[in-house]
């Protein structure tokens, strides 16, 4: 059966344990990814006269794998790896890791061993890169993109800039307008590549491909630029080395630069060195038209290059620290020419900690100079608040790039969040973008109620602030509320404990737990048919946009409910879950077994159990309970005699422990004991209950050994319906059912704890606890006096 994606992750990850400790995650990676290139060309590419990349003879895995042990295995793997890059044009590109290094990999045998242990991971046949690609979805190219991600993630705050998030890179490329329409003819370009992350990102939304240019000054990044577009069959993308601003490669006709129809960018942030090797005053290229930047500070520099870059109808994404929306001097007036020109079609505020290189916020700066002439505004996103932890950086979830994209391109307008600004607002404001200027994200201050405090009574304002709850809930309110003794004012009509149930069991509250549900099972109705469908062969990429899209739909419209926490309820499991099983299926079919074993990570056996034994579990149940009833007794029975006189104090073995021996032995010893009558009584019964417990667990593990037999003998002969039954009805929508019902959940709890907390706030009025204070005061008073302390 093909290796799981999150196997083949893992598999490869545990392939730089092997180098750690010679160098650090900047450098290792060179050697990793290296090694995973060969392996893959010589999968794929070994023996087929067609192929774009040529696998020559003692330039293959298999001569790596020969290697192993040798003496001069280094020297044989660099010569290996020259050979393939020779045959391709490669020189210089997949060559740079030294694998004779001895200050990095050890010296003489250190390492030949480390060495061999890493080809043998490679060489494993699970990771037979030929036969784990389903058509339309990179298996090896997404695993080359985890590797990125960790490497990016140990190599430290001055060495992660090679890589771009893959969330913001999709979020990049579907704002700048390329999508399933996007033609192959057309051109993508990014002049600050890194790794090449961004530009595969972008160009995966365009299922039939576009041309991709790319270049990148560090040597080593570069070339894992050009090796990444191999693993993602872009071998045709130009990756050029040289520094983009003082010497572009890209050019067309009368040596200007090559414009293209998109052009995307992840600078190296606030570059102090750009201008080096630059005369900016009389570029020729003309980039600098609309100003030049700072000596000591590069984001305007790529910015105007980026824009220089694009055709008349081009548009444009660049990553940029906020600092570009709102610093002065050279850079405002930049800033002021191009919102006076109209080329800046959009900003998005982006959450801080998102990026390797650097801990500050950035943003996304959209350029777009096609309806730049008539542009009336410009569009802002404080994305800032949406996204998850993971590990010590920040990381945009599903269901936040959906919301980046979706409202940015309808130019969706919502409260804290977005909003189309006018350029005459943006002129009153001295061309100053600084997005805090123009959304209040905010969250709106939980104002205290003096007159409450000191008269009782809850604030109507803070009631109807729960608006939303009311309106789907007309007479939920009148339920839990009812009028205080003066206008504006309402006090808790119910016991604050039976709020929740209150809320729960109200009709129209109901009515809308219903509308969620059956929301979910249209969907699921929809969406079942479509997964037990799944074939071999079947692209899983698309499968998921399909269903997630769907999903999006039927909740756009249900009140209280965020369609894109729903949604992300779904990308998650799927991410987790659902994608290694629908991986597996169209790769290998509806497969319950595997060479005979029973396929777990399919089909859990508790799935088995639950639908087939469900009589049998609870016999185990019952029998493990009886065992578990028994220790008690035990546990009980010691806690009775314990202390220094117990009389179970001397069965105790060497190791502190009452056992069964321990028990016989000291009956033995103290058989004749006249005086020892009792603790004979005590020691009897509790061998009596170790026997019971004993026996109950045998009686347990036999019944649960009989079950486990009945689950593996039905691996065995379960149909592909019963499999598909088994997957997606009580597998998959079983889980997604469940995760529908948490939005219900938090939706009530949010309501609950609001109105609890209100009327706990405004509970004890002032003047009542003055009152309740002097009471207290004059009962202190009194036992004080009682004890013969005279207060005053």
């Amino acid at each position: 059966m093909p290796i799981k994606k999150s196997e083949l992750y893992s598999s490869i990850w545990k392939s730089c344990d092997e180098l750690r400790g010679g160098m650090d995650a900047s450098q290792y990676k060179d050697y990793v990814l290296t090694l995973l290139f060969v392996k893959y060309v010589s999968d794929k590419y070994a023996g087929d006269p067609d192929a774009l990349i040529e696998v020559p003879s003692g330039g293959s895995f298999s001569d790596m794998v020969a290697a192993k042990g040798s003496k001069e295995i280094g020297d044989r793997i660099n010569k290996i790896i020259g050979k393939l890059a020779d045959a391709n044009g490669l020189k210089g590109v997949i060559d740079l890791a030294d694998f004779n290094d001895e200050d990095k990999l050890g010296r003489g045998q250190e390492m030949v061993d480390r060495l061999t242990n890493l080809i043998t991971i490679f060489e494993n046949p699970a990771l037979d890169f030929s036969k784990n690609r389903a058509e339309g979805d990179d298996l090896l190219g997404d695993a080359y993109e985890y590797l990125m991600r960790h490497f990016a993630t140990e190599s430290g705050k001055s060495k992660g800039q090679f890589y771009t998030p893959a969330e913001v890179s999709r979020a990049m490329a579907k704002v700048v307008g390329i999508n399933q329409d996007t033609r192959q003819d057309q051109t993508l370009y990014d002049p600050t590549c890194g790794s090449g992350s961004l530009l595969l990102k972008a160009s995966d939304e365009a299922p039939r491909g576009l041309t991709i240019y790319g270049q990148e000054k560090d040597n080593a990044t570069a070339g894992l630029a050009k090796m990444n577009m191999i693993l993602h069959d872009k071998p045709t993308a130009e990756i050029w080395k040289d520094n983009t601003l003082t010497a572009p490669h890209f050019k067309q006709d009368g040596g200007i630069l090559l414009t293209v129809d998109f052009a995307v960018a992840n600078p190296p942030f606030s570059d102090k060195a750009w201008s080096n090797g630059l005369d900016p005053l009389n570029d020729e290229f003309r980039r600098f038209e609309d100003g030049i930047p700072p000596a000591k500070n590069g984001d305007y520099a790529y910015l105007l290059h980026l824009l220089k870059s694009i055709k008349s109808t081009g548009k444009g994404a660049i990553i940029l620290p906020h600092g570009v929306l709102f610093r002065g001097n050279a850079e405002a007036e930049i800033r002021k020419r191009l919102i006076r020109r109209g080329v800046i079609k959009g900003i998005i505020g982006l959450p801080a900690n998102l990026f390797y290189g650097t801990g500050i916020p950035a943003c996304i700066i959209v350029l777009d100079k096609e309806l730049a002439s008539s542009r009336q505004g410009i569009f802002m996103i404080d994305a800032s608040k949406g996204f998850m932890k993971d590990g010590n950086k920040n990381r945009l979830r599903y269901q936040d790039i959906r919301k980046i994209v979706d409202v940015f391109n309808n130019k969706i307008e919502i409260p804290k969040y977005s909003r189309l600004i006018p350029l005459g607002e943006i002129e009153s404001n001295d061309f100053n973008l600084n997005i805090p200027r123009y959304i209040d994200a905010g969250d709106e201050e939980d104002l205290q109620d003096i007159e409450a405090h000191l008269l009782g009574g809850i604030p109507e304002r803070d009631i109807e602030s729960l608006a939303a709850y009311w309106q789907i809930c007309p007479t939920l309110k009148s339920e839990l509320f009812t009028p205080a003794n003066r206008p504006g004012y309402l006090q808790l009509k119910i016991d604050p404990k039976e709020i929740k149930n209150t809320v729960f069991q109200h009709r129209e509250f109901v009515a809308f737990t219903e509308q969620v549900k059956d929301r979910f099972l249209g969907w699921q109705a929809a969406s079942t048919p479509i997964l037990k469908d799944l074939k071999l062969g079947d692209k899983p990429k698309a499968l998921i946009e399909s269903i997630s899209e769907d999903l999006l739909i039927r909740f756009s419209d249900v009140p209280l409910v965020d369609k894109y926490d729903v949604y992300q309820h779904l990308m998650s499991y799927w991410s987790d879950i659902m994608q290694d099983d629908v991986y597996m299926i169209v790769s290998d079919g509806w497969r319950a077994t595997d060479i005979g074993k029973p396929n777990v990570d399919l089909i859990p056996a508790q799935l088995i159990i639950n639908r087939y034994f469900r009589s049998e579990a609870e016999a185990v149940e019952r029998l493990e309970a009886d065992r578990e009833a028994v220790a008690r007794e035990i546990d009980e029975m010691v806690e009775e005699n314990s202390g220094e006189d117990s009389l179970l104090e001397e069965a105790r073995n060497d190791k502190g422990k009452i056992t069964k021996a321990s028990i016989k032995a000291r009956l033995a010893a103290i058989k004749h004991d006249w005086d020892a009558k009792e603790e004979r009584k005590v020691l009897n019964e509790y061998l009596k209950l170790i026997e019971k417990e004993s026996a109950a667990g045998r009686k347990a593990k036999d019944a649960q050994r009989s079950l486990d037999g009945k689950v593996r003998a039905l691996y065995a002969r379960l149909s592909e319906e019963e499999v598909q039954s088994l997957v997606v009805d009580d597998k998959w929508m079983a889980t997604l059912e469940s995760d529908i019902k948490t939005e219900i959940d938090r939706i009530t709890q949010a309501l609950t704890d609001r109105t609890k907390q209100l009327a706990e706030r405004y509970a004890q009025p002032l003047p009542a606890l003055a009152d309740e204070a002097e009471n207290l005061r004059m009962k202190v008073d009194e036992h004080l006096n009682k004890m013969g302390f005279v207060w005053t």
